[in-house]
């Protein structure tokens, strides 16, 4: 007779290891067990080895020689760049004569009168008011001039970005093709997309158009085909029913049923080329960038301001106008003839100007805030920048900050092993994501140490980690009264509107003037800029979280807090997640132009690239903060399918 034997008794595992995280962590400790050992004996010492830099500088100098040597005999300058570059200047130029030709009065006239259509009276008014103070600024010709590039910017990145989304909408082998260089040139800091433009362009119009056209382009394109691939598939199949062709499918159905995702694309088109034109000042957009950035190079806070206050009032303008545009579709025809006036009526205003010999704006109209603040400026210097009873002032808590977080954070990051950095970076990357997020983040890290700035890199990364913990803090305190209050929600609302459309520019000359230069304002600025968003996320997921597991909860007796941290936090982690993610990003982009204002380290290189003409200086530090961000994204982007679990 046959035994039966009984199977072997399973070995419990410990309760930690039988979650997945522990096994990456696991294997990834195995695989350093082996690795780092044999990269000590290779490459002892802590900072990045010098044996695994290459020298790029040679190189990009030699190219640059090229491109200097040959741009006015090579058939690619000729025939092709130089007809393209030319094309944008006579665009810029030609919009610029019309705006200067139609008169102050003919363009107040005309964006009152788009505003109405779109939006009402209230909005028209306050369009018109926003073009007027430009003028009593004495702003009018550099608003123009940002104006005009704006113009070309934003029809040339609509037109590219629409082409783009047709593409990967149609298309799923496009659209996988496409996905990875858009997710790179989102979360690329606005700083980098200057360098590769000089580099062939050169200083000058030309390159800040392009520079914007390539920045401003990928919201476009991502929500061109988002609309494409959410039509309705019922209508979609009732039109190919009636034998309707691809083409009249795309023209009849599709491209109606994604408008409102076209307009939406428009409008952060928009706001993004506004963004990036006052940036492009730096290498010779002109305009009121231009304004700004001289002041800020002087450290004139008034000038800044009264440049960066016509600044704000068209991004303001704009994001109202056109995000009004996108609500207002279903418009009857009576509505629509309106539009007919339009014309005759710019027409009188400009005729108007004209026979009173005043389409510039006059001389005499124009009110000086300049000195006035910079009074305001020394006041504060000498009264809130130190010596306030009890408090201290500004300057004292720059450098309490400075000295007591950013210094031990840069020279904590810069004293680790670069091994160890590396390890850090890949176990936060596949944690969070997969093995080919961690390899990615890995590979980005591992190319700022070869291109032989890791040293100014962890300088970077430790102002962003420093403003990304503050932003966190107050965006997740904000966010979370916000959502528990009505009346705090509606009245941060209007806040949150103008912070979300003011350019990144901008929010360098109030940290100048409350905190002087140095790497504390720009962390400040980045602060401010990156708050908004994750403010907003995080409303926004805790009031989706469902009523019905709250209600839930609050029938077993849990308290309000209770509800929020056994709850609303749990089922709301997707969106606080994005909100990580969003404010590491936002501070990045701002952290990299506080370079301007003595943030130092990438920052500082890529400006001063820019500004001495050394473009290997400057390329090498925009590759760097390419690659920073690149990880930095990896390491806080969640794939969809953790997303799904943890929801």
């Amino acid at each position: 007779m046959a035994t039966v034997t009984a199977p072997a008794p399973r070995v419990a595992l410990p309760g930690v290891l039988r979650h997945r995280a522990a096994h990456k962590l696991l294997l990834l400790a195995v695989v350093a067990a082996v690795l780092v050992p044999l990269a000590e004996a290779r490459w002892s010492g802590g900072t990045w080895p010098h044996a695994l830099t290459v020298d790029v500088s040679a190189p990009l100098t030699s190219a640059s020689d090229w491109i200097i040597d040959n741009r006015d005999s090579h058939p690619l300058f000729l025939y092709f760049l130089g007809y393209l570059s030319n094309a944008v200047v006579l665009s810029v130029r030609a919009v610029y004569l019309v705006l200067l030709a139609a008169g102050w009065a003919g363009v107040t006239a005309f964006a009152g009168l788009v505003a109405w259509r779109v939006a009402g009276v209230r909005l028209a008014a306050g369009t018109a008011a926003a073009f007027l103070a430009c003028g009593l600024l004495g702003m009018w010709v550099p608003t123009m001039q940002t104006l005009a590039l704006m113009v070309v910017a934003v029809l040339t990145s609509v037109v590219v970005g629409a082409l783009l989304g047709l593409a990967t909408g149609l298309s799923d082998r496009t659209d996988r093709a496409l996905r990875p260089v858009l997710d790179t040139m989102q979360v690329m800091p606005a700083f980098a997309y200057l360098l590769p433009v000089v580099l062939v362009f050169g200083i000058g119009v030309p390159a800040a158009v392009l520079a914007t056209v390539v920045y401003a382009a990928p919201p476009m394109a991502r929500l061109t085909a988002l609309g494409l691939r959410g039509a309705d598939q019922g209508v979609l199949e009732a039109v190919e029913s009636l034998g309707a062709t691809a083409r009249q499918r795309l023209l009849t159905a599709r491209l109606p049923l994604a408008r409102k995702e076209l307009l939406l694309g428009l409008n952060q088109t928009i706001m993004m080329a506004l963004s990036m034109a006052v940036i492009a000042s730096v290498i010779g957009a002109g305009g009121l960038g231009d304004r700004v950035y001289q002041a800020l190079a002087s450290v004139d806070v008034g000038a800044a301001l009264a440049a960066g206050i016509p600044i704000v009032l068209l991004a303001v303008v704009l994001d109202r106008v056109t995000g009004a545009a996108g609500e207002r579709l279903g418009e009857d025809r009576q509505q629509r003839g309106h539009w007919a006036y339009a014309p005759a009526a710019v027409l009188v205003a400009g005729l108007a100007g004209r026979l009173v010999g005043r389409l510039d704006w006059p001389g005499s109209w124009t009110v000086d805030i300049a000195d006035p603040v910079n009074r305001a400026v020394d006041w504060m210097t000498a009264h809130l920048y130190s010596g306030v009873p009890y408090v201290g002032g500004t300057a004292d808590w720059a450098g309490h900050f400075t000295t007591w977080v950013l210094d031990p954070v840069r020279d904590g990051l810069q004293w680790l092993p670069w091994w160890s950095v590396l390890l850090v970076v890949a176990a936060l990357a596949w944690l969070i994501g997969t093995w080919r997020t961690a390899l990615t983040a890995v590979l980005a890290m591992a190319a700022i140490g070869v291109l032989g700035v890791w040293q100014p890199s962890l300088d970077t990364l430790s102002q962003v980690l420093a403003a990304v913990a503050v932003t966190l803090v107050l965006g997740f305190a904000i966010g979370i009264a916000a959502a528990r209050s009505d009346r705090l929600e509606r009245l941060l609302r209007p806040v949150l509107d103008v912070f979300q459309t003011m350019p990144q520019f901008v929010y360098l000359i109030p940290v100048v003037a409350l905190f002087g230069v140095g790497r504390a304002p720009a962390v400040a600025a980045a602060v401010v800029y990156a708050l908004p968003a994750v403010v907003r996320i995080t409303t926004q997921g805790l009031r989706q979280v469902d009523p019905a597991a709250l209600e839930a909860a609050r029938s077993l007796g849990a308290t309000s807090g209770q509800q929020l941290r056994q709850v609303q936090l749990p089922l709301a982690r997707p969106a606080l997640l994005l909100a990580v993610n969003q404010g590491v990003v936002l501070v990045l982009a701002v952290v990299v132009i506080g370079g301007l204002v003595g943030g130092g380290a990438l920052g500082y290189d890529a400006v001063f690239g820019l500004a001495q003409g050394d473009l290997a200086t400057g390329l090498v530090a925009g590759a760097a903060i390419v690659c920073l961000g690149l990880m930095l994204d990896r390491v806080t982007q969640p794939t969809e399918r953790r997303v799904k679990k943890g929801a």
